[in-house]
């Protein structure tokens, strides 16, 4: 690579030299476990969202977003429709995602499994093994 990115060795890398981008407050905000995050996800993000043109697709990701809350009632109607069996999974700690959004999936689907964990945005990092027995024993009971 050969070009400097940023990376240095800090106090959110693991022990042995490990190179990795510091992890922001607002990455980690919630979390209960920031200790279990792989910082080659940090490293691999940043080169990312290096890349020429990024900062434009993201900013013109972001502008979009509140497109979705016009779509809102499609999606609700779709789902009180359709009933399809669901599961959700979502870290109770979120500050971007709140619990509340992830408890509103009750409001159209009444029979959706919801499981709030003591988690972040990043949950699927905290909680890994949690959440993949959460999914392996949803899909045993909702075989395709």
């Amino acid at each position: 690579m050969g070009e400097d990115l940023g990376i240095l060795d800090g106090p959110s890398c693991p022990p042995g030299g490990t190179r990795c981008l510091p992890i922001a407050r607002g990455d980690t905000a919630g979390t209960s476990h920031p200790d279990r995050y792989n910082p080659d996800t940090w490293t691999d993000e940043y080169i990312h969202l290096s890349q020429p043109g990024q900062r434009e697709i993201q900013g013109d990701l972001l502008h979009d977003y509140k497109t979705n809350v016009d779509s809102y009632t499609t999606w609700q109607a779709w789902l009180r429709r359709h009933k399809p069996p669901t599961l959700v999974v979502w870290g109770k700690n979120d500050p971007s995602f709140v619990a509340a959004g992830g408890e509103a999936f009750k409001r159209d689907l009444p029979d959706a499994e919801i499981h709030l964990l003591d988690a972040g945005h990043f949950a699927l990092d905290e909680k890994t093994g949690e959440i993949a027995n959460l999914i392996l024993a949803f899909m045993t009971r909702h075989p395709a």
